[in-house]
């Protein structure tokens, strides 16, 4: 019975991560403009993401863009969206595969063999997602936080650190919690 539980948790915190992480990948709040100093303008907001730029006006009007081109892209951002990209479609394969083996389980208790493969698969997926998810977040916090207390970084070019790496930690989070049970059994 506590077998059924931990599958079932790990299959709830899988699929919450794996929503998570399509959600910060998408999200434009990955950098989020700040207002230090006596240089505020409260009246707009810059949002910079992974696909797009968003200016809010007072927070009533919202203007994004997506990138011109992929070409003139530094070379990190790039990267990032890549990582997140494979992040995204390795989190579905990994609850799949957390999914096949939870039906497996119930359907041969007495092989549990057969049940540890699909298990530990998905175990496996969940956590090399959650690592996917922690590289291009932690690197972008850290790149945000590093260039926030430079002096040599002009203060409208500052920025804090936005919504969509708060989702992202909490999805790798997730997603190597689930891991873990499932490597576990």
């Amino acid at each position: 019975m506590a077998c059924c539980v931990l599958q079932i948790t790990g299959l709830i915190f899988g699929g919450v991560g794996m929503v998570g992480t399509l959600a910060a990948t998408v999200m434009p709040q990955w950098r989020v403009s700040a207002h230090i100093d006596s240089n505020i303008v409260v009246f707009e907001t810059t949002w910079e993401g992974l696909w797009m730029d968003c200016i809010s006006h007072l927070g009533i009007r919202l203007q994004c863009k997506f990138y011109d081109s992929v070409l003139a892209l530094p070379q990190p951002l790039e990267a990032f969206r890549a990582l997140m990209c494979i992040a995204v479609i390795l989190s579905i394969i990994s609850f799949l595969l957390a999914i096949v083996g939870v039906k497996y389980t119930h359907r041969t208790k007495e092989d549990p063999q057969g049940v540890s493969v699909f298990i530990l698969a998905a175990g496996v997926a969940f956590l090399l997602t959650g690592i996917l998810v922690l590289i291009p977040v932690s690197w972008t916090a850290g790149s945000i936080i590093h260039d926030f207390y430079d002096p040599k970084v002009p203060t409208p070019l500052k920025r804090e650190l936005g919504a969509a790496l708060y989702v992202g930690w909490m999805s790798a989070a997730l997603l190597i919690a689930a891991g873990a049970m499932y490597c576990g059994f």
